[in-house]
């Protein structure tokens, strides 16, 4: 009997220390500083607040990337075009200027045309020799071929820049087909237009030194026609009739 007392009053002095942890709700537990109280409601807040921290964090990283690839874009929209063609066009243009200032007699000056023509295609004087009119038709039979010569050459200047405006074109096209940016693309087309006034450059030297050389010989033509008239007409004057004199031929012999 004593010995069940004891191992009664042992039982019950183990289980009084456990008694408060059975009887503590689930919600809640003792720590080595204090007691610490989950509460799902503000744990629930806590996730939705972070998660909404993490999608403005997220919302600033794609702005972010947005307006780095707007920088890039605007970059590439002003990059300039790594070709040129300018220095080409510009020797094409300057051979054809070139021959057009080696034209000959008769240059494309306004003043040197009025002074050549009051000169080799003025009026004619009844007056003058023979001689004189003689030199003044071969004077202009040199201008009128010197005119053809000068017409053709530039014909062939031309057509020899044919070849590299072709070369030019296909780059450029090239150029502008794979241009990263705005300012590419219109330097391409710019230099396409530049290419284009070259090639009307070149059209305008041909039609003018072709209409130079047909007014020279239209020229020609009438002044020679005046020429006509005039050694007709003084043929046709009655004058002093034949004159005979002394003729020598041969060895000396009369």
């Amino acid at each position: 009997m004593h010995r069940f007392t004891r191992v009664s009053l042992l039982a019950l002095a183990l289980a009084t220390p456990l008694a408060p942890v059975l009887t503590t709700p689930a919600h809640a537990f003792f720590g080595g500083f204090g007691r610490i109280v989950y509460d799902p409601t503000n744990h629930a807040e806590n996730l939705l607040t972070a998660a909404r921290s993490l999608e403005q964090i997220n919302n600033q990283i794609a702005q972010l990337q947005n307006e780095a690839q707007m920088l890039i874009n605007q970059a590439r929209n002003l990059a300039s075009l790594p070709f040129s063609s300018l220095q080409q066009l510009q020797q094409n243009i300057q051979r054809t200027q070139q021959l057009l200032n080696q034209a000959q007699s008769i240059a494309f000056d306004v003043q040197q045309i009025d002074r050549m023509f009051q000169q080799d295609y003025g009026k004619l004087s009844i007056s003058a020799t023979d001689a004189q009119l003689i030199a003044d038709a071969r004077s202009r039979w040199e201008n009128t071929v010197g005119g053809l010569q000068d017409a053709m050459r530039v014909q062939a200047g031309v057509v020899g820049n044919i070849d590299s405006n072709r070369s030019a074109m296909s780059a450029l096209v090239d150029q502008s087909q794979n241009a990263v940016g705005a300012l590419q693309a219109t330097q391409a087309g710019n230099q396409l237009l530049a290419l284009q006034s070259q090639q009307l450059s070149d059209l305008i030297a041909v039609i003018s030194a072709n209409g130079r050389a047909t007014a020279m010989l239209e020229a020609d033509r009438a002044t020679a026609a005046e020429q006509g008239r005039i050694q007709r007409e003084r043929f046709l004057t009655p004058g002093s009739g034949y004159q005979p004199g002394n003729a020598q031929m041969f060895n000396g012999g009369n």
